[in-house]
């Protein structure tokens, strides 16, 4: 299977199966020097990982990460990281019924007519526990982003038809939540809501945005690397993800030429800043300085427990239940998600800007 590798310069690749022994990635490329311990991937693990409320699947994993490589006295070495999460509550048993069928909204069929094979326990690579290595590299990606003082934030701004009012944006509420939406008003109307979905052995989609600081001017490779193109394929590489928007998104279509340009102003030291930020911090695929602020739309999870009608490797429909433990929302987990792939797209644009201008190698090697 090849697509298993994200970047060029600071590059990934992830590996391993929703039921298989182990979840994990291999990090080539992260500068050396970096402090890094297993603790500071961890923190970001524990909030992706299940089990954390009755609105996220019962699976009791620990998610416990292992540095294998890369790392000496507390530091990075420049040499690949691997990084490895056992699985320890596996339950193939609850995917016998479905071994020969393929559930609707999800990729049993492609896989199946791609590769002649499918593992049906869960998913395999296409579950959403395959986001267990981007998370770990992405907890590296954001040591080094802090080294430089970027921040990456993101919070559930929507859940079905529950919106967050953006007056009432608290961002320290965020882990207060349940479904980590930072308006505590919109977030009760909203817990609400997934119970009546639940009730009716139904799931629910939402939106992710994500706002990354302190990003300096000039990240982003045109034509065909630009830093919002990568940012959405990054973000657009996350299995439930059906929607990228950067900045005003889709509403600039309706816009005036007059009302989506962003103006610059110099400060009071004279640097130059932008009045409005509709280009949610790119322009022409570069990095402008302002904050970058991106949305990802999730689908509804497909795993339900209502009986559906699947179709079979014998070419008959058949009505089945799909057995399991599977989250009623995606979104509540997978803020995180978005965050390791948005400081993964951004640590790579930042080592390939390095060597963007001669003053900037003359900076590294003569000074």
């Amino acid at each position: 299977m090849a697509g298993s590798s994200f970047g060029t310069i600071f590059k990934i690749m992830t590996w391993g199966e929703s039921h298989g022994k182990g979840i994990g990635v291999v990090i080539d490329g992260c500068p050396a020097g970096i402090p890094l311990d297993e603790t500071d991937i961890q923190t970001y693990l524990d909030r992706r990982r299940p089990g954390q409320n009755r609105y996220t699947t019962a699976r009791a994993e620990s998610d416990a990460v292992e540095i294998l490589s890369g790392v000496f006295e507390g530091k990075t070495t420049g040499t690949p990281i691997s990084l490895l999460v056992r699985n320890q509550d596996q339950r193939s048993r609850d995917y016998g019924n479905i071994s020969e069928l393929y559930r609707p909204g999800h990729a049993d069929y492609p896989y199946d007519m791609k590769y002649g094979f499918r593992d049906y326990r869960g998913g395999g690579r296409s579950s959403g526990r395959e986001t267990i290595g981007r998370v770990a590299a992405g907890a590296v990606a954001m040591k080094l982003l802090q080294e430089l003082g970027i921040t990456v934030q993101a919070y559930v701004s929507a859940i079905g038809p529950i919106h967050i009012d953006r007056s009432r944006i608290d961002l320290s509420s965020i882990e207060k939540s349940p479904v980590r939406m930072p308006d505590p008003g919109a977030s009760e109307q909203a817990v609400s809501y997934l119970e009546e979905c639940m009730r009716s052995q139904n799931s629910c989609g939402g939106v992710v945005e994500c706002i990354a600081e302190h990003v300096p001017v000039g990240l982003g490779e045109p034509v065909f690397e630009k830093l919002d193109a990568n940012l959405a394929k990054a973000i657009m590489s996350i299995g439930a993800v059906k929607a990228v928007e950067i900045g005003d998104g889709t509403l600039v279509s309706a816009y005036k030429g007059s009302e989506n340009n962003d103006c610059y102003q110099p400060d009071e030291s004279g640097i130059p800043y932008k009045t409005t930020n509709h280009s949610g911090g790119v322009l022409g695929g570069i990095s402008d300085g302002s904050p970058i602020l991106l949305r990802a739309s999730f689908k509804p999870t497909p795993s339900i427990a209502q009986a559906q009608s699947m179709l079979g490797r014998d070419g008959k429909c058949h009505e089945e239940i799909i057995r399991g433990r599977h989250d009623p929302i995606i979104v509540a987990r997978a803020v995180v998600v978005v965050e390791a792939m948005t400081a993964l797209t951004l640590a790579d644009h930042l080592l390939l800007a390095a060597t963007s201008r001669v003053d900037q190698l003359k900076k590294i090697y003569n000074e």
